[in-house]
């Protein structure tokens, strides 16, 4: 299961929004082995002084376009798995959303499967 945060700057049409976040899925389904109805994402758009980060930290060139994901899933993809789904994202986001694919920063987190609740107070994995 993941849970997925996109942040990204104020100003952007439902419909950009709907295709990153459309965007971001397909990779998960395709590269991660996600079930394409396990989607949880939450979009949170940002003021320009709310969404801080270096222009050009790790050799890329950043614009005021950048959308920072965080990606929760549970522990084991291998490193293989997700340079593709790093770069699967990328890719897809430049076709859907015209993302320049050095404006998309992503975390992976990691977590034990018991670490899960999809509603009911249960542990779902556990």
């Amino acid at each position: 299961m993941p849970f997925v945060k996109l942040y990204l700057r104020k100003g952007k049409s439902p419909e950009y929004l709907r295709s990153v976040a459309d965007a971001v899925q397909e990779a998960l389904v395709a590269q991660a082995n996600v079930p394409r109805d396990d989607r949880f994402q939450v979009i949170q758009e940002l003021d320009d002084d709310a969404l801080i980060a270096h222009p050009s930290y790790g050799g890329v060139n950043r614009s005021k376009d950048l959308i920072i994901i965080e990606i929760t899933f549970n522990l084991g993809r291998t490193v293989e798995i997700k340079k593709n789904l790093y770069a699967d994202i990328a890719r897809r986001l430049q076709n859907a959303a015209d993302v320049r694919p050095d404006d998309v920063m992503i975390s992976v987190v990691e977590v034990v499967k018991e670490n899960w609740s999809f509603g009911g107070g249960r542990a779902t994995y556990a």
